[in-house]
């Protein structure tokens, strides 16, 4: 808007007279007013070109404002010394402006001095923040001027005249005034980082980031950066204030997020975040390819709706009667008022003086103490809530015990009461358990002897047969020793005959004794009877043998045994019930002794062939010849395997995942108590070995039994 404003101004007026001669006599002269301006779109016109162009533009503001720009301008105004000054300065007071020459027209010679945007601060002649010129201009000396600027962002031109005097003067104010902003920003900067490292609160740190980054930033609008910080970076300072604006631009957006806690306060209001920070992220991007008024224009619309935005947040929160938002409010509309101010100015709506030069630094003062104020009092907020807190917490802790007081009186009552109900119930209990150890005692006492009618059943029949064969062949060899006896009386006799005849007749009656009592038969009988019995004792012998083997005596102890023996010994003891109704098939192995409790696996082998008998026997198949199948074998090095099976009718599922718990039991009332093969599972448990059951309804049964041959765990001797 300016620049075309400044076109239409430069058709209106072009041909017009020149601009009025402007007239030092003391103090600071701005001279907006006495300039002509022209815009050299080009960039290329020389100074004897330019004094040839008639189309300049009469200036009307004290400080002309050209807008965003990369033109190369004119100025050409003319200077009268009417005071006593032997020396007068010329200050463009406008840090931003890197780049101009000044050209002095004295009668025909012409001087020039010029700063580039490449100088370093060293290589000013005055080393100001501001491009002064030395005017060699005396006492009611008139000269002309042309001044070439080189536009590379926003062209403002505030061009003063001032005599040593005020120039020294304005600068030691313009030294203190900024020296005080700096001395501020590091004062607050210092407090707040070591407020930060002592609550850890990242509304400090965003502050901290926030107050750093204005302070350079306005440091650098303000000319003292490149003069104290980086005099010898050019470049840098070129583009510092549009880095640091964006660095200040997202943290106080960051700051604004959490001192006014808006995820909790209003959660909608933390979209901008990203946002700015995009915006600022294609400013830097811009201007470091090269786009720099593009980059300009960016972080001032950006600054704009971040500063809008921050507004408007603030006073949402402030109508909510949220007081962080209201001390936020305060310090931002402080610093948007200098803000204001400062724009203000810059269009020429206030004058050109110390305090409009100014107010963006009073205002960033005023911002960081309101807002470090804000801080210590959010502190003292959290530590009054903190207070509230802790006292509302007393209270419901002395409300608590006071309830806990009662529920004690209550619960010890009750517990009381309780305890006699349990101790009663308990009684109960222990009463009942006796009966039930004692049933159980009955049980495991049924089980016993009824192991122990089948053991003694079996011995009596087992050793019957053999006794009865031996006392059947007692009366017979009685007869027949009671004959050769008698033929043995007779040869004694002979021992009385004196004579021939005699003796002769004696032997002939022997002789006829022989034959009527059949001595011949007489020796066979006797060698057969004395051989049945014989075998008879040796059957005897062999079942005491084989009962010694499955009773063991010393069955508490670990032994080391032959299993096959006492498979053998139980099938002994088992023969009378199996009888010529079951078909016994046996395939015992060659095994290793192992170290076991041999009478309590005999009882194992015992109560699954017992159950295999009654199974069979119970439920007979004409088609299939009742069979039990005993084998057993060497499954590896460290264990063996026992496998009884028989084609009695198999079991259920169901049946079968209850064998192995006590007092379970297929048999009828009377004939069994359902604890065999419980006893037979701890027994396998407690030699560390492992029972499997094959079944199928139909297709018989199979104990399969793996025991190691060396037991891994201590001795149990309780095998109820």
């Amino acid at each position: 808007m300016v620049r075309l404003l400044l076109v239409l101004l430069l058709i209106v007026f072009a041909g017009e007279s020149s601009a009025e001669t402007a007239d030092y006599k003391n103090g600071s002269l701005i001279i907006g007013k006495y300039l002509e301006i022209y815009e050299d779109t080009s960039g290329s016109l020389t100074l004897d070109e330019v004094r040839k162009v008639q189309r300049f533009a009469k200036s009307k503001d004290e400080v002309p404002n050209l807008g965003l720009s990369q033109s190369t301008f004119w100025v050409r105004f003319s200077i009268k010394n009417s005071s006593a000054a032997e020396m007068l300065y010329l200050e463009l007071a406008q840090p931003s402006i890197h780049s101009c020459e000044l050209f002095e027209i004295s009668e025909s010679e012409v001087r020039s001095e010029a700063y580039t945007n490449t100088d370093r601060f060293s290589d000013r002649l005055i080393k100001h923040q501001n491009l002064v010129f030395r005017l060699g201009l005396g006492p009611n000396e008139e000269h002309s001027y042309y001044l070439r600027v080189i536009g590379s962002n926003q062209v403002v031109l505030p061009l003063l005249v001032r005599d040593r005097e005020v120039f020294f003067e304005t600068a030691q104010i313009g030294e203190t005034i900024n020296g005080i902003f700096c001395g501020i920003i590091v004062v607050m900067v210092l407090y707040n980082v070591f407020i930060y490292f002592s609550t850890r609160d990242r509304s400090y740190l965003f502050y901290v980031l926030y107050v750093l980054s204005i302070g350079l930033a306005q440091t650098t609008l303000s000319g003292y950066a490149f003069k104290y910080l980086w005099p010898n970076a050019p470049a840098f300072n070129s583009v510092a204030a549009i880095y640091f604006s964006g660095v200040a631009g997202v943290s106080v957006m960051y700051f604004l997020k959490h001192f006014l806690q808006l995820k909790e306060n209003w959660p909608r209001a933390t979209i901008i975040m990203p946002i700015i920070v995009v915006l600022y992220s294609i400013s830097t991007v811009l201007n470091m390819t090269g786009f720099q008024l593009l980059s300009f224009r960016v972080v001032d619309f950006t600054g704009a709706f971040g500063a809008l935005c921050c507004l408007v947040i603030s006073i949402k929160l402030s109508r909510e009667n949220y007081r962080p938002a209201k001390l936020f409010l305060l310090g931002w509309s402080i610093f948007l008022l200098g803000l204001f101010l400062f724009i203000l100015r810059n269009v020429n709506v206030l004058p050109y003086n110390v305090f409009t030069t100014y107010t963006m630094q009073f205002g960033s003062i005023m911002e960081v103490v309101l807002l470090s104020i804000a801080l210590a009092d959010k502190i003292n907020i959290f530590k009054k809530e903190r207070e509230e807190s802790q006292a509302q917490a007393l209270r419901i802790s002395m409300e608590n015990e006071k309830i806990i007081m009662e529920q004690n009186v209550f619960l010890e009552k009750s517990v009381n009461e309780r305890t006699a109900e349990l101790q009663f119930a308990n009684q109960d209990l222990n009463m009942a358990l006796t009966r039930l150890k004692d049933a159980q005692t009955q049980l495991i006492d049924s089980e016993k002897m009824a192991s122990l009618g089948q053991l003694t059943a079996g011995i009596a029949h087992e050793i019957n047969n053999p006794i009865n064969f031996v006392s059947s062949n007692i009366k017979p060899l009685r007869r027949d020793i009671d004959d050769v006896l008698e033929i043995l009386d007779s040869y004694e006799n002979i021992q009385n005959v004196v004579s021939l005849e005699d003796l002769q007749i004696k032997m002939s009656e022997i002789e006829q004794l022989k034959s009527e009592l059949e001595l011949d038969y007489i020796k066979t009988e006797l060698d057969t009877l004395l051989k049945g019995m014989e075998d008879g004792a040796n059957r005897t012998v062999e079942i005491v043998k084989g009962l010694k083997i499955f009773s063991r005596i010393d069955e508490l102890d670990l032994n080391i045994v032959n299993i096959n023996e006492g498979i053998e010994s139980t099938l002994i003891i088992l023969n009378y019930q199996m009888g010529n109704a079951i078909q016994l098939v046996k395939d015992l192995g060659n095994l290793p002794s192992i170290e076991c409790y041999a009478g309590k696996l005999n009882q194992v082998f015992m109560n699954i062939l017992t159950n295999s008998i009654y199974a069979l026997l119970k439920d007979r198949q004409e088609d299939k010849t009742p069979t039990i199948w005993v084998k057993t074998w060497l499954s590896d090095p460290d264990n063996i395997s026992i496998s009884i099976r028989d084609n009695g009718p198999g079991m259920t599922p169901e049946i079968k995942n209850k064998i192995f718990e006590p007092f379970f039991t297929t048999k009828q009332v009377g004939d069994g108590t359902g604890l065999g093969l419980s006893i037979v599972f701890k027994i396998i448990e407690v030699h560390s070995g492992s029972i499997q059951v094959n079944t199928e309804v139909g297709e018989g049964t199979e104990f399969l039994i793996t025991l190691p041959v060396k037991r891994k765990v201590s001795p149990i001797p309780d095998f109820r």
